[in-house]
């Protein structure tokens, strides 16, 4: 039972997330239909744009983190582990409910929401999968995660949270919420990138 749930949960996981990342972008599709305001050329229109991109790459984010645990590693699973999408998917559902400039303060919480579960949870995966012998011609060259390797995303977190609560006392509309918006991009493009150097140094293709 422990070897075919072993096997079975990565795939399991993906059909599971799939479906939740399959709704996040019907939601968000609605959202952007809905909007008449998202045709003209505005900075308004501009921001709000910028803010269905940003949300778009949290969503694709998701899929290349959890999806490149699930090819890569197999452990053995918990009931958590079948529930958290879950949780991930009412994150994301809320993130897009939330677009808007009037709730941009919001959006940004809920993002840092986001990428603090993201790590907690992938680690929660990967210690479990250090225990496994199928993975330890990958894990034999890397020590355990300490809480130094946290830092750059607990800083991601903190940051995305300072910005929504100093959005939210300022009540800026355009100049600080474009800087913030962009930081966010930012912030989601890098750690597609280090998903991405992660990939190839497991395929041993760098």
């Amino acid at each position: 039972m422990r070897e075919r749930a072993k096997q079975q949960m990565p795939m399991v996981l993906l059909t599971l997330l799939s479906i939740i990342q399959a709704l996040a972008l019907e939601l968000l599709w609605a959202h952007i239909r809905a909007e008449p305001m998202l045709l003209s050329f505005t900075g308004e229109s501009l921001l709000a744009w910028l803010q269905i991109i940003v949300t778009l790459m949290g969503i694709i984010l998701i899929w290349l983190l959890y999806s490149s645990v699930t090819m890569r590693f197999t452990w053995t699973p918990t009931p958590g582990d079948s529930v958290i999408p879950f949780g991930i998917g009412l994150l994301e559902f809320t993130l897009i409910a939330s677009l808007g400039l009037d709730y941009l303060p919001v959006w940004f919480v809920l993002l840092a929401m986001l990428f603090a579960v993201m790590p907690a949870t992938l680690q929660s995966i990967l210690r479990r999968a250090r225990l496994e012998q199928e993975n330890s011609s990958y894990f034999a060259a890397i020590p355990p995660a300490t809480l130094r390797d946290f830092f750059p995303a607990m800083l991601i977190v903190l940051l995305l949270a300072a910005l929504g609560l100093i959005l939210q006392l300022s009540g800026d509309q355009y100049l600080f919420a474009l800087i913030s918006l962009l930081i966010a991009a930012a912030a989601h493009a890098y750690q597609m990138y280090l998903s991405s150097v992660r990939w190839k140094k497991a395929m041993l293709l760098q």
